[in-house]
């Protein structure tokens, strides 16, 4: 059929070797729009230009130009697609007015080619607007993706932060717990052992002090392990160890206790408050009891025989201070290491876990601590906490 055409429209048995030429041109272009789209853009309109121009035979020429001018606007290329196709479109038009050999298309031909034209544009940026809408609701899905994959990750390191924090609030309030008592039953044995054999009587209230210290180290391991599962426990049914208990009017009282305590198991300590006592927030009363509570617990392992401790507690209207202090013997706390001794000409000392946690106590509550043993003999610890801001 397509013989008969071509005989028929050109006195020929087949298409000459330019027509075959400018067929192939067009699709060949089509492999490198890829890489090279501007490129095979200019290379099938203008073969397919080039076509129907000479007056070949119609036929699916025009394919390969309609791919690439689609693809070229939906892919951005907007000027230089209109710009090839308005030149190819003009080329058809006028090239019967300086090539004879050039077909000539009649007004109609042209009214129609014009408006198939403009269809095809309408079309490719059609595609293209759509293209870039769906580009736009993927980045923006990518991007809320992201964001939640962000909230998520600092969802997990915020979890895994206050963990390590309540970790770490639990080992000092172990430490500080089971280093007091233990230290008191520990003192109380000894008593006891030495009472046991001279004057068997007096060694009961040795024994009846290390019931008392292990059952009230019972009680509060059992109260700061109870944060761990929090839904197996029981409502706390004493409150948490601070200077005042609950319900007494001296603000101090659970702090008396403490020095009554220590006193009994063989630490001579005294009580110096000043200023009106005030209700602290519950952070800083527990914080507060604790440091004293260690403070007095490190005097009796090494401050040697025959110390005497003083804890001094000063209550103001912004601030609450409270300073330990002790006469031991300094050269049993030396070490090699100084850290945290702010007294010019004290000797230097080994920080251990005791001061480290008190300062992590003090610290996260926004107050001022310091440790150092006295240039003359005796340690000091000092610990300021601000009451702005806590309730």
């Amino acid at each position: 059929m397509l013989g008969t055409t071509i005989a028929a429209e050109h006195g020929r048995a087949d298409l000459p070797g330019t027509a075959y030429a400018l067929l192939v041109a067009g699709p060949a272009a089509l492999l490198v729009r890829r890489r090279l789209r501007p490129v095979a853009l200019i290379v099938a309109v203008a073969a397919t230009t080039a076509y129907v121009t000479v007056g070949y035979p119609d036929g699916p020429a025009f394919l390969a130009a309609l791919f690439a001018v689609l693809g070229a606007l939906r892919t951005g290329h907007r000027v230089l697609t209109w710009v090839v196709v308005a030149a190819a479109y003009l080329t058809y038009a006028l090239a019967g007015g300086f090539w004879p050999a050039a077909a000539h298309p009649s007004p109609a031909r042209l009214v129609t080619v014009g408006a198939w034209l403009l269809v095809v544009l309408a079309a490719g940026e059609a595609a293209r607007v759509r293209s870039a809408h769906f580009r736009e609701l993927a980045h923006a899905r990518a991007a809320r993706e992201r964001a939640l994959a962000d909230q998520e990750q600092a969802r997990v390191e915020h979890r895994r932060r206050q963990a390590s924090e309540e970790r770490l609030r639990i080992a000092r309030e172990l430490h500080d717990v089971l280093g007091h008592h233990l230290s008191l039953i520990n003192v109380q044995a000894g008593v006891g052992l030495h009472l046991m054999d001279q004057r068997p009587e007096q060694a009961r209230d040795a024994l009846t002090a290390i019931k008392q210290a292990s059952a009230e180290a019972l009680r509060e391991v059992r109260a700061v392990l109870g944060a761990l599962s929090p839904d197996d426990e029981s409502p706390p049914r004493t409150p948490a160890p601070g200077l005042s208990v609950a319900g007494d009017p001296d603000q101090v009282s659970g702090l008396r206790a403490l020095i009554n305590e220590v006193t009994a198991a063989g630490l001579p300590a005294k009580l110096d408050v000043a200023g009106p006592a005030i209700a602290l927030p519950a952070e800083v009363d527990r914080a507060a009891y604790r440091i004293v509570q260690e403070a007095l617990t490190n005097v009796r392992r090494h401050a040697g025989p025959g110390a005497v401790a003083t804890v001094r507690l000063a209550y103001g209207h912004t601030e609450v201070v409270v300073v330990i202090t002790d006469d031991g013997a300094a050269p049993e706390r030396k070490g090699t290491v100084p850290h945290g001794n702010d007294v010019p000409g004290a000797p230097a000392f080994t920080v251990g876990t005791g001061i480290t946690g008190m300062r992590q106590r003090v610290e996260a509550l926004g107050g001022e601590f310091r440790a150092a043993p006295g240039a003359g003999g005796g340690f000091e610890v000092y610990a300021r906490f601000p009451l702005g801001g806590l309730s």
